[in-house]
């Protein structure tokens, strides 16, 4: 190795990293050697490129001594430090949280306050101060993390894993929209993330999201109200005893999509990619405006009131 080189790779060792996102979880799966890792950091944009960490790997001598696990990696570590971490396995964690798809967040704040290991800070914290402490510019939390597993240390803080997961669905929300499909009726990001979180609540069945996502923006283009039944109960908070009634459907908030035009004014839930990915890439075939479930999950489709009056029949009141 040339002088130039070995000033490079002794620059590279040794030159503590900024990551985007810190702390950082590296999921180094069982099996993984050094070259597989290297570019796994290179595509969550931890290093810019592989080929400086695989060389300074291997001329450790301790290429092979990667160990599989969950490894927090924070600002100023250096690329030895990080490989360090993975041969002696001893930061490695198992423990971490789940967000599921769908969650409010109410039940997210839940589950962060009933996990331990946490250092709960944000117990006594409003909404608007967590928006506040993790750089948020929102106003309303619902709908602003993605749901996902996120892997931690003992010397972690609620706050920060709300920074991951929001920072997550940043990155996750401004990917998806730069390809987003054509003639979409959104005027931004947030908009979308609105739609993908009636999507989420509409449904479970995957394959029908882009389709339920065109029934919804069919109606946005003809100026028809989404009246869909999850805003109305997102709307009456802890008035929801699990049974919506005729009378909340006619009672106005800001969430009732049967009284109000247009999309609700915030997400309503904590959509997954999935979701997003229907709502900004829609099934462009479908004419339909309506849809009734048919008791197993999935739903029948109609283009006219009296197709899906007939479903309701069908599927509804005869099954009741």
């Amino acid at each position: 190795m040339g002088a130039g080189a070995a000033a490079w790779l002794w620059h590279f060792t040794w030159t503590p990293i900024k990551f985007e996102e810190s702390p950082h979880t590296l999921v180094v799966k069982s099996g993984s050697n050094v070259r597989s890792v290297a570019h796994q950091l290179v595509t969550e944009n931890v290093l810019s490129e592989p080929w400086s960490f695989f060389l300074m790997a291997r001329l450790s001598g301790r290429a092979s001594e990667l160990k599989a696990g969950n490894y927090v990696l924070n600002s100023g570590m250096t690329p030895y430090n990080m490989f360090e971490a993975m041969t002696n396995g001893s930061d490695s964690t198992q423990s971490g949280i789940t967000f599921i798809e769908g969650w409010t967040f109410h039940e997210m704040r839940e589950e962060i306050n009933r996990t331990e290991g946490i250092e709960h800070v944000s117990m006594a914290m409003t909404d608007a101060e967590i928006l506040s402490r993790i750089g948020s510019t929102e106003k309303h939390p619902e709908g602003l993390f993605f749901p996902d597993t996120y892997y931690f240390s003992e010397s972690i803080s609620d706050i920060d894993i709300l920074q991951r997961a929001y920072q997550a669905m940043q990155r996750k929300l401004a990917e998806a929209w730069e390809v987003r499909a054509d003639n979409l009726p959104y005027a931004n990001p947030y908009q979308a993330l609105i739609m993908a979180s009636i999507v989420e609540k509409e449904t479970g069945k995957g394959s029908e999201r882009p389709m339920i996502a065109k029934v919804f923006l069919n109606r946005l283009k003809i100026g028809m109200r989404l009246q869909t039944d999850p805003t109305v109960i997102y709307g009456m908070g802890e008035h929801f005893k699990g049974n919506i009634r005729k009378q909340d459907l006619l009672k106005d908030t800001p969430y009732n999509t049967y009284t109000r035009d247009g999309l609700p004014p915030t997400p309503i839930a904590m959509p997954g990619l999935a979701a997003i990915e229907a709502a900004l890439h829609p099934n462009n075939t479908a004419n339909y405006l309506y849809f009734v479930g048919k008791g197993d999950g999935s739903h029948a489709f109609s283009s006219t009131l009296e197709e899906h009056n007939r479903a309701v029949v069908r599927y509804q009141l005869v099954k009741r």
